[in-house]
């Protein structure tokens, strides 16, 4: 065995360990009651998710790459996503917690004997560890869920972190990006979903993007405006669901007698800090507040660019930064801390264009729908993306506080309902350059 096989090995070890680590410490800090709750509608009970990590890992890992025998065939269509809605979850026979952590400790033991064995070549499944990497990347989004479901729960914090690091630089404006052909998306990234792929060339018209998120003190500024009571900057469907969800401001937005604003942050009230990305607004929130500033939304294409392209070289870099992993001062990733951080906290992750905070704080909403991209290929299953595609959907780009960095880089796309707002969710604005500025 090569070398380079080992260290893939262990680097999909690392990954998957990392992914449990993580499902445990969420799940630890409840008692059975907790786990077993529906904190909110839009939510699974907590070991529905648990069971469920486990049930997935067992089917591609276990069953499909090992060829292994099932551990428990019995639960394979109550823990389908798609024949049980969330809000039907509660009433299913679930496992007890003991039990759920159970089945996941056996699976993850048989998993890992998969791994020893595996040649991680020859099948396409297999190539380059991606099957292992599939199913990391999707326990850390199923991480990412049960911290949001963390987020709305009620009852004393349970969940502890550092803060963020303080700001380094100032960031303010905006940049220009100029007109010009780019490669979205990969073809080449091993551990890369289906829905980045292939590689395309896109031409962007030239544009100014926000040099960092939307913070909290502009935000206000829009609500000082009047800005959730003028018709005007709303589209149409977004006036209409903030008039049904009487939205007034962000999601754990809450004022006092005095006039000061606070934000509730996993059971903590915390006072609004100004330089902080928003969070926990939905996209016609985000809409609205470009209207009101004179802006748009940036389209997928154009937070991509951002993002990736390199002038010097014309190439796209697989982060902002460039092609190295990321890091904790390059990025506010994978539950380190349980809050974006300020503006300015991350300058050695800025991008080749000079646009900061692209990666990690908080997904971003786009204006753009989910669709494929031209040549799209299924792979290794329909129900992760093409079900999806031309939906009510809104693609978010970045990643968040909350996003493992095993499933974030700058072609992951993320996805969701526009009146979603308890996903840890933000923006940035951009615009069309007028006609003197092109000449």
């Amino acid at each position: 065995m090569s070398s380079d096989t080992e260290l893939l090995r262990g680097k999909l070890g690392e990954v998957l360990e990392r992914s449990r680590a993580r499902s445990i410490a969420l799940t630890d800090c409840l008692d059975e009651d907790e786990l077993v709750a529906q904190h909110s509608r839009l939510m699974s009970p907590l070991v529905w998710d648990l069971a469920h990590i486990g049930n997935q890992e067992e089917l591609w890992l276990v069953r499909d790459v090992g060829g292994r025998e099932p551990v428990r065939s019995d639960i394979d269509e109550l823990y389908d996503a798609f024949k049980h809605a969330r809000a039907n979850r509660p009433a299913l026979p679930l496992l007890t917690p003991k039990e759920a952590r159970s089945y996941v400790g056996t699976v993850r033991d048989k998993v890992f004997d998969v791994l020893d064995r595996s040649p991680l070549r020859g099948r396409r499944i297999e190539q380059d560890g991606f099957a292992f990497a599939m199913i990391a990347q999707h326990e850390q989004q199923h991480d990412e869920t049960m911290l949001a479901t963390h987020q709305l729960r009620s009852g004393p914090a349970v969940l502890d972190a550092p803060p963020p690091p303080a700001a380094g630089v100032q960031v303010a404006g905006e940049v220009v990006v100029e007109a010009g052909e780019f490669m979205m998306g990969t073809s080449t990234d091993p551990w890369a979903l289906d829905n980045e792929k292939p590689a395309h060339g896109v031409h962007v018209p030239a544009f100014a993007i926000d040099a960092a998120p939307v913070t909290n003190e502009r935000y206000l500024a829009f609500i000082d405006d009047g800005g959730y009571e003028r018709p005007e900057l709303w589209s149409e469907r977004g006036w209409a669901h903030r008039q049904e969800a009487q939205l007034t401001a962000p999601q754990f937005w809450e004022q006092d007698p005095n006039g000061r604003w606070w934000r509730r942050k996993f059971g903590v009230m915390t006072p609004l800090r100004p330089a902080q990305p928003v969070v926990h607004v939905c996209f016609y929130e985000a809409e609205a507040y470009a209207r009101w500033v004179g802006r748009r939304l940036p389209t997928e294409a154009e937070w991509e660019k951002a993002a990736r392209f390199d002038p010097e070289t014309g190439a796209a870099r697989r982060f902002p930064w460039g092609d190295d992993e990321p890091t904790a001062v390059r990025a506010n990733l994978g539950q380190q801390h349980l809050e974006p951080a300020d503006v300015g906290a991350y300058p050695s992750g800025a991008s080749a264009a000079g646009v900061h905070q692209l990666i990690g704080d908080v997904w971003e909403w786009t204006s753009s729908g989910f669709e494929p991209y031209p040549g799209f290929e299924v792979f290794p299953y329909a129900e992760y993306s093409q079900v999806f595609f031309g939906g009510d959907y809104r693609i978010l780009r970045g990643g968040s506080f909350g996003t493992d960095p095993v499933a974030c880089r700058g072609t992951f796309r993320n996805w969701d309902h526009p009146i979603r707002r308890q996903i840890f969710s933000g923006f940035r604005c951009a615009r069309d350059l007028s006609e003197d500025e092109l000449r």
